[in-house]
């Protein structure tokens, strides 16, 4: 069981001054600029990144490039591969906690959470991917008689990986790993509020074994160092997790460059629809709240919004409304703690505007809607239940990526397909209810990547995760992934 005295005396340790991880070594930026990150926590410094510019971002890719070409990784033996990213997988076992609470000292998920959701994850990752890059194999095409057809599959080359702040290490895992199992090398971009623990992973790569050059780290402003990523020529493919508004720009920026092929995962504003059927609705109305509140609502595939038969939606949103006023808003780096800071003061500001555009448009806050604990220095908020919104409020359709749920009753399933697709998001959804065939029905009428049922959260890593409409392309988790970094050959062999 971890201790609190461990994890208090984790976090009193002082973080040194940062460089990025380029070609097998930690360098400063050329220009020496740096970048301060803050702890969620008190909103105190905790330690200074280089700020990657331009001319970094052209090293890490020109030694990612050099990498690829003399096949140093590339050419190894996809056992041999195998071996080395297992190896990541059990150093990063081996600092869990260390990692965690590094990680939780930057962006403020509640430890209990990040314990299982970001060192675990990844090391899961590595190991899965690991596992399966001997196991997958090409294909013989059914060709005519005196003919043979081959299928093969090779890394595409250097990948880019730009990465968000809310799961760095989770979220990294599942771009890098593949990446890396299939034999390219990769060039990561941290978010600028959260690159430490990445940075260590890179550190804990080399240490298991992965060549010089094949896993780079530039860490900076996005706005910089990613950009410079996404122009750059010497990269084949762009992975990316982030905001719509981001993902926009990297596709245009693929376009005046090499036409490298760009995935997005772009958040959502995801149903959880509750029938007056559901098996449990006590434990509907609790996961409920677990499901938009847990790391502070700022999670990707998060229920924001709840959507409730009108027979049971007085007494279903009073349940949820107690299970969310009893969840423990505090200190991230307590175990007692159930919700942990939000992001940035901007995303409190953001979240907290949410809260009053809603009672402007005429919807009920029956519980939250105001900030906590502002003499700690950090940015806390109450989790924030909201009734009676309408389709056409500000809160039904944008995404908060913050502790806010609405909730909104419906009186058919057909009414309920319909307010669950009225959004122009498509990653996750949820469906309560005791019918077999009214689940099937839900899963094939909801337009979304990932459906639960008479759950919400918690797919493992044997199923892709990927969005429809403006909740991105291309898939993470699941052997899917490997779709983003490797290139189909085939060959047409004249048998005479």
């Amino acid at each position: 069981m971890t201790d609190q005295a461990a994890i208090d005396a984790l976090a009193a340790l002082p973080v040194p001054p940062q460089g990025h991880f380029i070609d097998g070594r930690r360098v400063p930026s050329l220009d020496g600029a740096e970048v301060e990150t803050l702890s969620l926590r008190d909103g105190r410094a905790l330690a200074t990144l280089a700020a990657g510019g331009a001319a970094d971002v052209a090293a890490a890719c020109g030694a990612a490039r050099k990498a690829f070409e003399d096949r140093r990784w590339a050419g190894r033996a996809p056992a041999e591969r195998k071996r080395i990213l297992i190896r990541l997988a059990e150093l990063i076992e081996r600092e869990a906690l260390s990692l965690a609470v590094l990680g939780v000292r930057e962006n403020g998920t509640e430890i209990s959470m990040a314990l299982k959701a970001e060192p675990g994850s990844a090391a899961g990752s590595f190991r899965y991917y690991a596992e399966a890059v001997d196991k997958i194999t090409g294909e013989v095409a059914p060709t005519a008689e005196g003919a043979l057809g081959l299928v093969t599959r090779e890394p595409v080359g250097v990948v880019g990986a730009i990465v968000p702040w809310n799961f760095p290490l989770m979220i990294g895992a599942w771009k890098l790993a593949p990446a890396l199992a299939a034999g390219n090398s990769v060039v990561l971009k941290p978010a600028e509020t959260a690159s430490l623990t990445l940075l260590r992973i890179a550190e804990l790569a080399a240490e298991a074994g992965l060549p010089d050059g094949v896993l780079n780290v530039v860490t900076g402003q996005g706005a910089v160092a990613g950009e410079a990523l996404a122009l750059s020529p010497e990269v084949d493919a762009l992975l990316f997790t982030g905001s719509g508004a981001t993902g926009r720009r990297l596709l245009e920026y693929a376009a005046r460059s090499n036409l490298k092929r760009v995935y997005l995962e772009l958040g959502g504003k995801s149903p959880n629809i509750v029938f007056a059927d559901a098996p449990d609705l006590d434990k509907a109305a609790k996961v409920a709240a677990t499901g938009i509140f847990r790391n502070a609502g700022q999670v990707c595939i998060a229920g924001s919004r709840l959507l409730v038969e009108d027979s049971i939606h007085d007494e279903f949103v009073a349940a949820v409304a107690r299970h969310a006023a009893a969840m423990l808003v505090g200190d991230p780096l307590s175990l007692a703690s159930e919700i942990g800071a939000v992001h940035s003061e901007a995303q409190l500001r953001r979240a907290l505007g949410f809260v009053e555009s809603a009672r402007a448009e005429g919807a009920e806050i029956v519980t939250g809607g105001a900030r906590l604990m502002e003499e700690t220095g950090g940015w806390f908020m109450a989790p924030t239940v909201a009734t009676g919104v309408a389709p056409e409020h500000r809160l039904f359709r944008e995404e908060v990526f913050g502790p806010v749920l609405a909730v909104t009753r419906f009186r058919s399933e057909a009414e309920a397909v319909a307010l669950a697709n009225g959004t122009d998001y498509g990653l996750a959804a949820g469906v309560w209810t005791g019918s077999l065939s009214r689940a099937h029905r839900m899963v094939r009428a909801i337009r979304a990547g990932l459906v639960h049922v008479n759950t919400y959260g918690g797919s493992d890593l044997t199923v892709p995760l990927g969005g429809h409409g403006q909740s991105g392309n291309g898939h993470d988790k699941s052997l899917h992934a490997f779709d983003k970094v490797q290139n189909l050959k085939s060959a047409w062999i004249d048998l005479g």
